[in-house]
């Protein structure tokens, strides 16, 4: 107040307690609210910025939200993807139970040949066919009773002949004729030309026996090796016969032709040379070997009948048309060229149908099963597209594309009774495409572990990034509670000293006081 005079000690000491209650309210107000600049005028700079830091802090804040729903979209996609791995897997064990069931047909589509002499699993072509070879006009030899001996040019003891490397020798001894498989020796005295002839089929094991045609010889190779004719020059000419070899004659179906047209689904033709030559086919595993692409199998009886049939996979297909000189008049696979067709078993049928309709529920599972894999309204598995934005700025963004895993996005279908499932072909055809929709499923699930390892990795980063500038901004505008606490107690005593020190200095005026009075 204007109208008050205070001396010059009483002004200082008004001015130092005035000071001092200034500072011990700055001091309490800090101690009060933990900061030391709740104000731009406390300190413009550190406020300004701790205002900053605490607004980007609270912008990213906001975002994890949103961060935080995109892990859950991950999270229902892979559970959807886990689940519809787990139906894919079902699916393939009922397909799996076709490939156990009964075959569905019984006969399947099957053609047998006529017999094969010799055939065998290891030799098809049958043993070689007879072959003969016939000699010169024998003078003398009307019959096969006459007797070599009464021959024009009479066979004697000086002559021997020679059959695939055994000897045949003469004797008078009187003891009759001694032939076995290693050679043998005949008695001119009574041997005759039909004896020579069936001593020649003992060491050559001809079925079909020599004859004497005419006057001329005609002697059997049998059916396994050649005939071999040599020995003495001289009884050579006698008997009319040359000396030389003569092969037997080919296997019943060396040499010859069978094709099968395309049987079943993915059968390819077949045409086969059978023969001992390159590329051509003599055994049974051989035929299979090449029939097997067809769909087909064979087989072959102990009397050399081969039965061809279609395997399991394609048990419902009919053999493709047959054809070749296999086929012709005679020959093994005569009057075979349209095969029947596979005769159904009702009751294999009835439960093949049944794993159909169990295929086809699970199938339909996959359809809602990704529709349901949603989560706040965005489904990754049906086409939806999630963007998540880590940055107060919005330039820091991660966009993941949907994919669509319904049916026809893993390229599956359901299948239909009476025409799906009826043989293995069928069963691995499914097994294939549920083989093919796993591998996609695992490669989507790859790439959601990703993104959602990125996602979480940005969650972390950004909830430690809101700490670290949290802290910062605290180091700029928090107090030291211990120094302002020391500072309240110096102030406070301060004060004290300054009420003191201002009563000193009205004693003066006290004084003046007293002497008035």
């Amino acid at each position: 107040m204007s109208g008050i005079v205070l001396s010059a000690s009483v002004r200082q000491n008004l001015l130092s307690l005035q000071s001092t209650a200034d500072l011990l309210s700055a001091t309490q107000n800090r101690l009060a609210s933990g900061k030391k600049v709740n104000t731009a005028l406390d300190n413009p700079t550190n406020f300004f910025t701790a205002q900053g830091l605490d607004n980007r802090a609270s912008d990213i804040n906001n975002l994890l939200d949103s961060i935080g729903n995109g892990v859950q979209v991950l999270q229902a996609a892979n559970t959807g993807i886990t689940s519809l791995q787990q139906l894919v897997d079902s699916a393939k064990s009922i397909a799996s139970q076709v490939l156990q069931t009964t075959v569905g047909y019984t006969p399947r589509s099957n053609v047998s040949g006529a017999p094969i002499p010799g055939a065998t699993p290891t030799n098809l072509l049958g043993t070689g066919t007879n072959a003969t070879v016939t000699g010169a006009a024998i003078p003398g030899a009307a019959l096969t009773t006459t007797k070599l001996s009464a021959l024009t040019t009479a066979i004697t003891t000086s002559d021997s002949l020679t059959i695939d490397g055994k000897t045949i020798s003469f004797n008078t001894s009187g003891g009759g004729n001694a032939v076995t498989s290693a050679g043998g020796s005949l008695d001119l005295t009574t041997a005759t030309v039909g004896d020579l002839l069936a001593a020649v089929d003992a060491l050559t094991g001809a079925s079909v026996p020599s004859t004497l045609g005419g006057t001329a010889l005609t002697l059997s190779t049998g059916t396994t090796s050649a005939l071999t004719i040599g020995g003495n020059a001289t009884t050579l000419t006698k008997l009319g016969l040359t000396a030389g070899t003569t092969q037997v004659g080919a296997p019943p179906l060396s040499g010859q032709t069978l094709t099968i047209g395309a049987t079943g689904r993915n059968g390819i033709a077949t045409s086969i040379t059978f023969g001992t030559g390159s590329g051509q086919i003599s055994t049974l595993n051989q035929l299979n070997t090449v029939l097997a692409n067809n769909n087909l199998q064979a087989g072959i009886s102990p009397s050399g009948v081969i039965n061809i049939v279609t395997t399991n996979e394609a048990a419902s297909s009919t053999i493709g048309t047959i054809g070749g000189t296999a086929t012709g008049a005679g020959a093994a696979f005569n009057g075979l060229t349209n095969p029947p067709a596979p005769v159904a078993d009702p009751d294999s049928q009835a439960a093949r149908a049944g794993l159909v309709a169990q295929y086809n529920n699970v199938l339909n599972q996959i359809n809602t099963t990704s529709e349901d894999a949603s989560f706040n309204g965005i489904n990754l598995l049906n086409g939806d597209t999630l963007k998540l934005t880590f940055n107060e700025t919005g330039k820091s963004t991660l966009n993941i594309t949907g994919v669509t895993f319904n049916l026809a996005g893993l390229s599956l279908a359901t299948l239909n009774q009476g025409t799906d499932f009826l043989d293995s072909n069928s069963a691995n055809s499914a097994l294939s495409s549920l083989n093919a929709a796993s591998t996609t499923l695992r490669s989507e699930a790859s790439a959601l572990g990703s993104n959602l390892s990125i996602v979480q990795i940005r969650q972390d980063f950004s909830k430690n990034l809101i700490n670290v500038l949290q802290t910062g901004s605290s180091n700029l505008t928090l107090a030291d509670t211990n120094e302002e606490a020391a500072n309240s107690q110096a102030l406070s005593t301060r004060q004290s000293i300054a009420v003191s020190a201002l009563a000193l200095a009205n004693q003066s005026q006290q004084s003046v006081l007293q002497l008035l009075r």
